[in-house]
This record gives structure tokens, sequence and C-alpha cells, in this order.
């Protein structure tokens, strides 16, 4: 069993190059890594500490870490666009999926975001995970288990429809990332406990809006509450202090909301629209 801190075999590890170049393989037992400089024995790996500077046999070094969660992502085999990691951490906190968590997931894509709503509900909670597309699925399947080294036992994955399932089960919360998440609105007020939260993931207004417009005239859900997050980078060299010239700008839009108890009305948010705000959009 691996050690907290220190590599073993079956380890992924992660290295890093002087220009900040990744590498990353799992360690096996009498390996080799081989590099343009040299090479580096799986061997000589096993028990050493993170964060350790490692050489080739040339003199070639590298900084040695196991991946991060994000490093995993962003380098995991992709069948679908993945949710980036700015993304799911801000899902993961707005939709506050907390441990014991019982989760319905609609879009599970290449795993990613999946991968961290388990670690999120942790052994005692439940990810309930169904996809359309049987491919994405299957690869979903091969990075989650990659990830956590095994087929997790709380995680149960289905292709198919969400909205063509009868579901026996009451969950916490809702989690969708799909292109028509407004279509599942009914689905997640009968299938959500009192409280519990949806949140869904789209990538254009166009679909913001249809989302948010469903969870008005559903009645059963708060007032929709919208953001998107922009990461920016800064490159510092003592007071040469600047923004990168990259950014992660634009990945998706997330759009959440609360179930309310059973037979009670949602309060109106006293507000008025802007002018032209519901242009073409039928008003009582």
């Amino acid at each position: 069993m691996s050690t907290p801190g220190y590599f073993a075999v079956g380890d992924r590890i992660q290295l890093t190059d002087s220009k900040g170049k990744l590498y990353s393989f799992t360690i096996t037992l009498d390996k080799e890594w081989h590099t343009h400089k040299g090479w580096i024995t799986h061997n000589d790996l096993i028990g050493m500490p993170e964060g350790s500077v490692i050489e080739t046999t040339a003199g070639l070094k590298f900084t040695a870490f196991k991946p991060l969660l994000s490093d995993y992502v962003l380098s995991m085999p992709r069948g679908a666009t993945i949710v980036y990691p700015k993304d799911a951490a801000l899902i993961v906190g707005f939709a506050d999926i907390y441990p014991g968590a019982r989760v319905l997931e609609a879009g599970v894509g290449s795993g990613a975001l999946t991968i961290s709503l388990l670690r999120a509900v942790g052994p005692k909670g439940y990810v309930h995970s169904l996809e359309r597309r049987a491919d994405f699925a299957a690869n979903a399947t091969s990075n989650v288990t990659d990830y956590f080294g095994g087929l997790p036992t709380n995680w149960r994955v289905e292709v198919g429809s969400v909205q063509d399932q009868e579901f026996e089960d009451v969950f916490d919360r809702v989690i969708l990332d799909m292109l028509a998440p407004w279509e599942c609105i009914a689905l997640a007020a009968q299938v959500l406990r009192p409280g519990g939260v949806f949140l869904a993931y789209v990538a254009t207004t166009t679909q913001l809006s249809a989302t948010a417009e469903a969870l008005k005239d559903d009645g059963h859900f708060t007032e929709p509450e919208s953001s998107e997050s922009l990461v920016r980078g800064w490159h510092h060299e003592g007071l040469a202090v600047r923004p990168q010239h990259r950014m992660i700008g634009h990945t998706g839009f997330l759009i959440q909301s609360r179930r309310m108890a059973p037979g009670v009305d949602v309060l109106q948010r006293r507000r008025r629209p802007s002018k032209g705000g519901y242009d073409g959009i039928a008003q009582e």
C-alpha cells in the first residue's frame, strides 16, 4: 500500500523539468523511463519522498510529485470535452457536495467531474451517473478506475438518457452536464429531497436562459443563481509582476437552485425586469 508522501509500486508519478514541461507514468517494477538524455529506473523511485529531485543516467534533472487531481484530469484520455478543474471545484463547492451525499449525475463525458464528485461524497456517499453514449461511458469508467486504482463500489454508471429512467432513490444533489438540462427539471424536482440542490453546467447563454426559465416555471425551485469563472495566471520575477498572456477564459456557466418543500409556493423575487428582457417570451 502506498504511504502518503512517498512513492510505491503502482503510484502515478509526475516529473517536471527545468522548463516546466510535465511527464507522467506509473511506477512499475523493473521498468525504465527513457528520455533524450538517459533514463530513470522505476525501482529507484520506490520509497522516495515526494518533492525529490531525480536525475537520468545522463544527468537530466526533474522534480517528482504525485499528480494532483487537476493534473490527472488534464492529461487523462478524453472521449468528450472535460469539465475543467476550475469549474469542477466550483461545482463541488456551490452544490455543497459533502461526505455521505447521494448524487445523481447526468452527462459523464470523460469522467472528470465524476472523479471530483466521488472524492467529495467519500465512501459513505453514492454517485449514480447516466451517460447517453456508450463509448463515453466506457472511457469515463476507464479513467475513474485508473484514478482510484479500482472501480469505486459507491458508483453506478448506466448508458441511457436520464429522462427515460425511473428512480427509487431520493437524491441530495442533481448535477447535469448535458445539452438540454431544462428538459430534466421536472425529473429533478421528483428525485430531489426538500432542500436538495440542482446544478447544471451549460456552455451557452441560450442554454443558460432556457434552464433558468424552466426552473422558474416549474414552481418547485428557488430563484436560480448563475455564474462563470475566469482564471488568469500571473508571472512574478522580482518586481516584474504581470498577468500571463494566456488565460482560461469562458468554459461554461453554472446555474443552481434548491428544491422547495412539497406544496410550498416559491417566494417571488421583487425586482423590475430589464427593459426588453422578456421580449418574445410569453408572460401571464
